[in-house]
């Protein structure tokens, strides 16, 4: 745990690696049925607990249930320091898609579904995915996040957390019950989230970005490519950088299905950023035209 970059964070009563593992990558296509090499997917899980990584983000979505039962293959019996991380509130449709799902019946059905294909009596962060493929959406989440609450009351949940989420949900979540985290798409490119980060972490709540290097502009990737060859490393590695020099309460949960690209995005993670070069990161996120 110590050589990870980053440290740790405590969600609620949960001490993390900031450096964690996203296991949506070890799907197949499109993240829809079995990995074209299974056994690799199984070393990618083993080495990410052998490396110290106590932090494994999942969904029974992803596969349909294909990372969850990946999981609970390479790591079942749990080591008591490794903290799994799932999502409920979507499905999966014959095309790929991913339907909401947020109906009490749909959702108390995934909680179960999850403790299932992971082998578990009580999941230990659910998070409520909100919104759609396109992003947040405005709306209320009271029906779905209290039925959440309702089955951590039962014993099935020890912490919530909301994904996919708008400022004004993450405000409602909280006014229902206390959340450790909230997962959003944010990166170099995207900082709508910035003022939301701050607060969070003010209050301690953990904030996880997911596709570090998505929704760039080909400018903006130049942009990053050019930080990336002065400091002679790769913009993931940059990117991955950045998120964990941004704020104490970020935490990454970057995907891979490769051993090798596993140890390269902790190391490009613990890459140190001057001054220098974070001014000219953040001018990305401001739409600079500029790449030197």
């Amino acid at each position: 745990m110590s050589t990870l970059p980053g440290g740790t964070w405590t969600l609620g009563d949960l001490t993390v690696t900031r450096f964690g593992y996203g296991a949506m990558q070890l799907a197949g296509p499109q993240v829809m049925g079995p990995p074209a090499d299974r056994q690799g997917a199984l070393a990618v899980l083993r080495e990410a607990v052998d490396l110290g990584i106590t932090h494994i983000d999942t969904s029974d979505a992803y596969g349909p249930r294909v990372t969850n039962e990946l999981i609970r293959q390479a790591l079942h019996p749990y080591p008591e320091s490794l903290h799994i991380v799932t999502k409920v509130g979507a499905t999966r449709d014959p095309q790929g898609g991913w339907p909401p799902a947020r109906r009490p019946e749909e959702l108390r059905r995934q909680v179960h579904d999850n403790l299932t294909s992971l082998g578990l009596d009580v999941l230990d962060l659910v998070n409520l995915r909100l919104g759609d493929a396109a992003g947040p959406q405005p709306g209320s989440l009271a029906e779905a996040f209290e039925t959440l609450v309702e089955l951590q009351q039962e014993g099935l949940i020890r912490h919530l957390g909301v994904s996919n989420a708008t400022e004004e949900q993450v405000a409602q979540a909280r006014s229902i019950a206390p959340i450790v985290c909230v997962q959003n798409m944010y990166n170099l490119a995207h900082r709508h989230d910035d003022e939301l980060i701050d607060r969070l972490a003010a209050d301690g709540i953990a904030y996880v970005p997911f596709f570090p290097l998505g929704g760039f502009t080909p400018l903006q990737s130049s942009a990053l490519s050019a930080v990336a060859a002065r400091l002679e490393a790769t913009p993931m590695s940059v990117a991955l950088a950045w998120l964990l020099q941004r704020s104490p309460n970020i935490l990454l949960i970057p995907g891979t299905s490769s051993t090798a690209h596993l140890h390269e995005n902790i190391t490009g993670a613990g890459l140190t950023l001057s001054d220098e070069d974070l001014k000219k990161l953040d001018d990305i996120g401001l739409g600079a035209t500029a790449t030197n």
